[in-house]
């Protein structure tokens, strides 16, 4: 099942803004509607001001309804294994649930599985503070 995930995080890459870091990442979640969301990282001249992949897939799901991903997959062209930055961690953690399956991939598929409590221990919880 996650190989959809991997091709769609893989093509959602192919639409990367990424002209100042040279860095393009493709982000695809799967919600619990069973749709797939994907995303790529949007850069501008105002650099770092731009978006990384995973907040734009997480924008496309809720704007297509959904409210909870099930699993996400990440790939970045230049580095294997790219896990989400810090920032995107917490903004996945906001959606998720502690089971969450990340897969991090390189070109030729999924290469590693996190839970969201391997990636991120101790995030803040939605239920607790908010």
């Amino acid at each position: 099942m996650s190989h959809d995930l991997f091709e769609a995080a893989r093509d959602a890459m192919a639409f990367s803004h990424a002209p100042y870091s040279k860095f393009p990442v493709g982000a695809a979640i799967r919600a619990e509607d069973g749709k797939v969301y994907r995303g790529a990282n949007i850069e501008n001249i105002s650099f770092p001001q731009g978006w990384c992949a995973e907040p734009t897939a997480i924008g496309a799901m809720i704007m297509g309804g959904a409210k909870k991903i099930v699993e996400i997959a990440v790939i970045a062209e230049k580095l294997p294994l790219c896990p989400p930055c810090g920032g995107c961690r917490q903004k996945i953690a906001e959606f998720a649930s502690s089971s969450t399956r990340i897969y991090l991939c390189d070109e030729t598929g999924v290469k590693k599985t996190l839970t969201m409590d391997e990636l991120l221990p101790h995030s803040f919880a939605t239920e607790v503070i908010g």
